[in-house]
């Protein structure tokens, strides 16, 4: 099956490591949805990556190039006449402004309070937590959210159940129905545990 949804994702969504691989792997074939970002976006993620999360740059990089290499039509520009229209958080104006400019049909953000509706019902456009994106996903096409699963698993070294127990941190709704469709039981995975060789 495939699903034409256009999804602006979020600095906060890139830079969450599994999440962000989760979404980007369901958006290549059978392609589930439609990922689109900016320079902006990705300039947000580096830092984060960098400064918060204390990545070497090599790394962040590295990661950047590989994303845009593998969808290069995702890329949104000449949006940036648009930010000063935008009425939602000022610092994420930007995010809005290549949205409409991509004429996505959602943000997709960890920071849905930044999104109002009030400030994206005129330009029919809507923000959605990972989770909720997730979700919908899966009910279009369980088969192949499962499929992807079970690859991220096989190349983490790790169980479906640690893979599910990972993820949870950040999208356990989704979790939560997965494991409650296909009766697995989440494990509580702890950073310290993850990021542990296998």
């Amino acid at each position: 099956m495939r699903a034409d949804i256009t999804v602006v994702l979020d600095a906060c969504v890139l830079a969450e490591a599994a999440v962000s691989d989760l979404l980007l792997r369901l958006a290549d074939e059978p392609r589930l949805l439609l990922p689109r970002w900016s320079d902006s976006i990705w300039e947000e993620t580096r830092r984060t990556w960098i400064e918060r999360l204390e990545l070497p740059e090599s790394v962040a990089e590295s990661r950047i190039r590989a994303a845009q290499t593998a969808f290069p039509e995702a890329d949104v520009t000449g949006f940036e006449s648009l930010i000063d229209r935008c009425a939602n958080h000022p610092e994420d104006r930007h995010v809005l402004a290549a949205a409409i400019h991509a004429r996505a049909d959602a943000i997709v953000t960890f920071n849905v309070k930044d999104f109002p509706a009030v400030a994206l019902d005129p330009w029919g456009v809507e923000a959605v937590h990972p989770s909720a994106l997730l979700l919908l996903l899966y009910d279009l096409d369980p088969g192949v959210v499962t499929n992807v699963l079970h690859a991220m698993a096989g190349k983490a070294k790790r169980t479906m159940p640690e893979m599910l127990g990972r993820l949870a941190w950040c999208v356990e709704p989704f979790i939560k129905h997965i494991a409650a469709e296909q009766a697995i039981e989440i494990p509580d995975v702890p950073p310290r545990d993850w990021r542990r060789a296998p």
